[in-house]
C-alpha cells in the first residue's frame, strides 16, 4: 500500500472518531420528559408523597381515598426561581388553588426563628409544617388543605389578610403564640367550613371581627391577648359557640343583659375594660360553667345573690373591680368552688360565717383589699389555715390591715345596694339546713 493511501485511511479514520464523540442534541419533548421522570423517581425514592395517595404522613387526619388525577403546572419560559423552573404536580386541583396563596404568605414573612417556612415548599402541600389536608365535606374523593397549626411557631408577619380568608376548604386554624398583625378580614365569613379559629396571644388590633357574627359552624373562637378594642356585639353571645375566649383585649362596654342567655360553655372575659354590674342573668346562664373569670376589668355594683347559682364553679374570679356591698350569703352554695377570688374591690361589712361553713372545698379564699369590719368564729380557723385572707380591710384586731383614717374615708361615703333582702337568702341546700331555701340573720 501507497504511502498516500494509508495517510488518507488515517484521516478518515480520525474523522470517524470525532463525529461518534460528537453529543447528540436532543428535542425540547425529550428534555421535559426525562426532566419530570427524574422529579417523580426522586419524589417516590423520599416517600415525599401527598396525603390523597395515601402515605403514612403524621400530618393526616383521616385515612384518605387514592390520588385524584393529577394537575401539573408548566414552568413559565424565564424562571425567577430554581422552583419554578420544574414543573409542580399536584394531586389535586384544591391543593393548586392554594398553592400560590401559601407561597405569597410565606414572602411576608419578616421573622421565622424555627425554619418553619423552610419545608414550604414544592407541590406537597400536606407535607408543610403546620398544615394538614382532609376530604372536604363536599366531595369524599378529593384532598383539600382542611387545617393549620401553627400554636407557637413565633412567626411573623404583619396581617393575616389574605391568607386565613382565601383557603376555601380550612376548618380549623390555630395560630397561638406567634407576632401576626393587623386585623381580621370581613372575607372570613365566606369559608364555609370554619369551626375553629385561634389567633391569640399574637399583635391583632382593631374592632371587634364582626365577620365572624353568623358563621353558624363557628363553635370555638379565641382572641385573648391581642389589642382588639370597642365593643363586644351583644349577638356573639348568644351564636352557637362552645367556647369563646375574649380576655385580656381593651373592650370597653357594659355586660349585655342577653349575656344571660348564652349558651357558651367556656366563657373568659377577663382583663379588659367591661363596665357596670353583673346582670343577675349571668350567673343561671353560666351554671353550667366550671371556671367564672370576670377579674381585672371596671365592674361596678353588688353582688347578685343569685351568684349562688354557679354549683358546679371550682374558680370564681372577680378581683380586681368596683364592685361593692356587702357579700351575699348565696356564696355558701358554691360547694364545689376552690378558688374565690373577690380581692381588690369595695366590698364591706362582716364576712358571713355561713360562708365559711358551706364552702368545704377552699383551698385559695380572697378578700384583701376590699373595706370588711368583722370576721367571726369559723372564718377565723380559714385564716389560720392560711386559706382566708382577709389583709388590707378594716379588722380593728387583725394585723396588716388599713389606717383607720383610710377606712373613715371610705365609710364616709354611703353606699347602697338594691334588693338587700336579697344578700340573705341562700338558693341551696346546706348540709346543716333542713329547708331548700333558708333566710339567715
Amino acid at each position: 500500500m501507497s504511502s498516500n493511501s494509508i495517510r488518507q485511511n488515517f484521516l478518515l479514520t480520525t474523522f470517524c472518531i470525532l463525529l461518534m464523540s460528537l453529543p447528540v442534541r436532543k428535542s425540547a419533548h425529550d428534555v421535559n420528559k426525562e426532566t419530570l421522570n427524574f422529579l417523580n423517581g426522586h419524589r417516590n425514592k423520599s416517600g415525599a408523597t401527598t396525603k390523597g395517595c395515601n402515605n403514612n404522613n403524621n400530618h393526616q387526619l383521616v385515612t384518605t381515598p387514592p390520588c385524584q388525577k393529577s394537575t401539573t403546572i408548566q414552568a413559565p419560559t424565564q424562571p425567577s426561581s430554581p422552583l419554578k423552573q420544574d414543573s409542580l404536580v399536584f394531586s389535586d386541583q384544591r391543593l393548586q388553588v392554594v398553592y400560590s396563596v401559601i407561597q405569597k404568605f410565606k414572602s411576608i414573612i419578616t421573622s421565622d426563628p424555627l425554619g418553619v417556612t423552610k419545608s414550604w415548599v414544592g407541590s406537597d402541600i400536606c407535607s408543610y409544617k403546620g398544615f394538614y389536608c382532609d376530604t372536604p365535606p363536599d366531595n369524599n374523593s378529593a384532598i383539600a388543605l382542611a387545617s393549620i397549626d401553627f400554636n407557637g411557631f413565633q412567626l411573623s408577619a404583619s396581617t393575616l389578610d389574605g391568607f386565613i380568608d382565601k383557603l376555601p376548604d380550612i376548618a380549623l386554624f390555630h395560630a397561638n403564640s406567634n407576632n401576626f398583625g393587623g386585623t381580621i378580614s370581613p372575607q372570613i365569613a365566606n369559608l364555609p367550613y370554619l369551626y375553629e379559629l385561634d389567633v391569640s396571644n399574637n399583635h391583632l388590633s382593631g374592632p371587634f371581627p364582626m365577620a365572624v357574627l353568623g358563621m353558624t359552624n363557628l363553635t370555638f373562637l379565641d382572641l385573648r391577648f391581642n389589642s382588639f378594642s370597642g365593643a363586644v356585639p351583644p349577638g356573639i353571645f348568644t351564636q352557637n359557640l362552645q367556647v369563646l375566649f375574649i380576655n385580656n383585649n381593651i373592650f370597653t362596654q357594659g355586660l349585655p343583659e342577653n349575656l344571660g342567655n348564652t349558651h357558651i360553655l367556656l366563657l373568659t372575659l377577663a382583663n379588659n375594660k367591661f363596665m357596670g354590674p353583673i346582670p343577675r342573668s349571668l350567673p343561671k346562664a353560666l351554671s353550667t360553667l366550671t371556671e367564672v373569670l370576670l377579674l381585672n376589668n371596671q365592674l361596678t355594683g353588688c353582688l347578685p345573690y343569685e351568684i349562688g347559682l354557679l354549683q358546679v364553679a371550682t374558680v370564681f374570679d372577680a378581683g380586681n373591680n368596683q364592685l361593692t356591698g356587702p357579700l351575699p350569703f348565696s356564696l355558701s352554695c358554691l360547694e364545689k368552688v376552690e378558688f374565690l377570688n373577690l380581692g381588690g374591690n369595695l366590698l364591706y361589712g362582716m364576712v358571713p360565717e355561713v360562708v365559711c361553713a358551706g364552702l368545704v372545698n377552699l383551698v385559695n379564699f380572697s378578700l384583701s383589699d376590699n373595706y370588711f369590719t368583722h370576721v367571726g368564729p369559723l372564718c377565723r380557723l380559714l385564716i389560720q389555715r392560711g386559706v382566708l385572707d382577709v389583709s388590707n380591710n378594716c379588722i380593728i384586731d387583725l394585723p396588716f390591715q388599713r389606717s383607720v383614717v383610710e377606712c373613715a374615708q371610705f365609710f364616709a361615703t354611703p353606699r347602697m345596694c338594691p334588693f338587700t333582702w336579697f344578700h340573705s337568702l341562700i338558693p341551696c341546700k346546706l348540709p346543716f339546713q333542713n329547708s331548700e331555701v333558708s333566710s339567715i340573720p
